[in-house]
Order: structure tokens, then sequence, then C-alpha cells
């Protein structure tokens, strides 16, 4: 981890998103992006090419395969629309298998050998971690990347690399309070990808509970699928709360595994890991195992037909999408397609690496999201909060204000700002 404060990393921040523009703007040639058009790798008259790194298969493609696919969709329809300023966004997604090795080699392909103007929304901590070099060498834009790890959030570092999920500690200390304010006195437990994912979410919730309140502390890692180890030594502590700071395929082995040891916690889950139909398809018949499992999310959930997002992507994933089983994973690609098409405009007509970056550092998006993006020259966090999931009869809702905090020990606020609308047709403004 990495971590820095904000105000005091602010200066050089700037200075760094400065030295970058110009060392850019002077590179010429394949690996640079010049004002010229013709020399922006990626961008053409009619074509804006962008790829990704995906687990489409491994240990963490349960419901995370969804997720490009679902921006591709919303590519697709707003390439129907007219693209953007004329131009239409090609989509091009590797499958890395959640193998940070095999990140590596596939994001050198997409940007040694496709050339691809921008990688967006590549997936995973451990994954993602070994590329943000390579990109920075290469000045590639490397746009809201599915993981909450504050290594996103380094502006003096990486000034090329943005978040989009929130922080995994923003939302340690957003479950932690609620099981501090609802669960006074349990037994709190703690179960982490042994990276910074868990890492970080652990932080969030010692930062609320303390250290010393958090009973016993277990890791797992993605190549090893026994985890009942960890669920035993819960057991065998009496613990009665457990925080799962884990990708679906071990959420759904957790609970199961403590299923067949008898053993039966309050499951408070990270929303990386807390997609219910992803769960229950995981789970199959053992999917009431799920009941009552409080989560958290900051994007609208995929089973409120009354929202407006929900109508505009339910009929673009009809569309576009092959009518894919409609769950939260869609729902999170269409609003990273959603979010990166905002961006592209607020770029220009005359699009330029340097010039999509700026535009994404100057912030103001809105949009789907229940709490505030927090993008600034000096934060590239991404999402800044979450609101509480429970559920409840089979269904996954919603209940209780959104909150935000930030990662360091500042309080939990509730967050009340009426969400945005989609625009008439569903393409933000000025494309």
């Amino acid at each position: 981890m990495f971590p820095m404060h904000r105000t005091a990393r602010r200066g050089l921040a700037i200075a760094s998103t400065i030295a970058l523009l110009i060392a850019t703007a002077a590179c010429g040639g394949d690996g640079g992006s010049g004002s010229s058009r013709g020399n922006v790798p990626g961008v053409t008259d009619t074509e804006i090419l962008v790829g990704t790194h995906m687990p489409l298969t491994g240990p963490a493609a349960a419901g995370y395969s969804k997720i490009a696919p679902a921006t591709k969709a919303y590519f697709d329809y707003v390439n129907a629309n007219g693209g953007v300023h004329g131009r239409k966004i090609n989509y091009k997604i590797m499958d890395d298998g959640y193998n940070p090795a095999n990140t590596q080699q596939v994001v050198r392909q997409l940007v040694l050998q496709d050339k691809v103007f921008a990688i967006l929304n590549g997936l995973g901590t451990p994954t993602h971690t070994g590329v943000l070099d390579f990109l920075k060498t290469n000045r590639v834009p490397d746009l809201f990347v599915a993981s909450g790890s504050r290594s996103w959030d380094q502006p003096d570092k990486y000034p090329g690399t943005f978040g989009f999920n929130p922080d995994y500690t923003v939302e340690g200390k957003i479950l932690a309070q609620h099981v501090k304010t609802t669960m006074p006195g349990r037994k709190v437990c703690f179960l982490g990808q042994d990276d910074d994912f868990g890492r970080d979410s652990l932080a969030g919730v010692e930062k609320i509970l303390g250290a010393d309140s958090v009973a016993v502390k277990q890791t797992y890692v993605t190549s090893n699928t026994n985890v009942a180890p960890q669920i035993g030594a819960f057991k065998a502590a009496g613990c009665q709360v457990v925080v799962l700071a884990t990708v679906p395929g071990f959420t759904a082995l957790s609970i199961g595994t403590a299923a067949r040891l008898g053993f039966k916690p309050q499951w408070v889950v990270s929303n990386v890991g807390g997609d219910h139909p992803t769960l229950a398809k995981q789970l199959g018949e053992a999917a009431p195992l799920l009941e009552g499992m409080i989560g958290g999310n900051y994007l609208p959930m995929q089973n409120d037909a009354a929202n407006p997002w929900i109508q505009l992507f339910t009929r673009i994933n009809k569309e576009h999408n092959g009518n894919a089983e409609f769950d939260g994973n869609v729902v999170y690609g269409m609003s990273v397609g959603y979010l990166f098409v905002q961006a592209l405009l607020a770029a220009g007509k005359d699009l330029t690496r340097e010039s999509l970056l700026e535009a994404v550092g100057k912030g103001g998006f809105q949009g789907p999201g229940l709490v505030p993006l927090r993008f600034s020259a000096s934060d590239h966090s991404g999402y800044g909060g979450e609101r509480l999931t429970r559920v409840s009869g089979g269904v996954q809702s919603y209940f209780g204000p959104a909150y935000e905090t930030d990662e360091a020990d500042g309080p939990v606020n509730e967050y009340s700002a009426t969400p945005v609308q989609p625009p008439a047709n569903g393409v933000p403004t000025g494309s």
C-alpha cells in the first residue's frame, strides 16, 4: 500500500500531471500521443480503440466475466447512436484468467501490438498492480480500474491511473460502522484476499472497530479453493459476525463451507463479492444460505425496475448484449461505459491521451452512482462511498441512507444528494 495524505500530495499531483502532459505532448510516433491526430495511438477519424484485461476464465470469472461484455454493449449502443464526436468505440477484451503473469502479457499486447488508445477498467488488485509501471512508462491512460485498491489513487506516482470502485478502506469503514451501531458486543472476525484488497478492507474495519475488536483475522489465496481451515477457525473462536473481503467465488465458498461446518454467523460482504444473483447461481440449491447477508453497493440495484438507469441498461442488455442474465455485474459494466463516454466527450473532438487525462482530472462527472465520484488533480480514487444492502426473502435491496467517508480517520457521514437521471436517449450530452 502507498497511502499519502491528500493535502500533502496535492502539489506533487499537479506537478506530476503537468510533467506527464508535457512529456506526452513532446513524444511522437507510435509510442506517443502528440496533438496531431495522426500521432495518437488507437485514434482515427472514425474509431477509438480501447483495451482491457478481464478474468473471462479462472477463479474470478464468476460474475466478473460479464462486466466487459456489458461495457462493450453500452459502447455498441453509443456507436449505433452516432458514436462520440463521430468516432465509434472499439473495445478489445483480453482474458487474463485473474493471473498477474497473464495480465502483463495481454496488456503488453494491447499496448505494443494493438496500440490501444487507453486501458479501461482492467480488473483485479493483484493483476492490475503488475502493469501500473508499464502503462505509466508507455504513457497510456489507465482509467477506472475495476478494484478499490488505494494503489490507483497515487496521482503523484501514477498520474495516468484513475480508479472506479470505492476505496476498500472507505468501504471497510462503512460496513464496520453498521456493525458497530447495530451489532454491539458481537465477536467480529475477518476473511480477506491476501493482497491490497484484503489488507485495505481490514484497515477500514479496524479504523472503526479498533484492531483489538477483530477477534480472528484470516486470509485466502485464489489458487487454493479450500477455505475450511479459515472458516473452522472462525467457528472455533465463536465468531458471530464475519466480514468478507472476497471475490464472488470465495464468498460462495466461504458461506457454503460454513454451512457444512454448522457455522452460521452474520455475513457482511464487500461490494465486489456480494452480488446476490451471482452468488445464488454459484450456490445453486444452497442459495437460501444468503438470507440476511449484509453488503454495500453504490450503483442502482439490478432488480429496481422503476429506476430509469436500470430501465436504460435493461434495454441495452436486450439489444446489444444477447439479453444476458441481468445482474449487478451488467449494471457495473454499463456504468463504466457511460463514464468513459462522458470522459471522451469532455476530452474534445481533437482527442489525445493528454486531453483525456486532463478531462478526467477536472472531475465533475455524474451518472448512475448513488455517491459522488471524487476525480480531481489530487484524487484519483473513484466513488466515495456506498449504501448498505440486505438479502431478504431471496431479494437483495438497499436500506438506510448512502454514506461517504475517506480512507483516513474521518467520520462516516450520510450522503443525501438526489441521484441524476439518464439523458433521454441514454447517451451523455454532446455526442
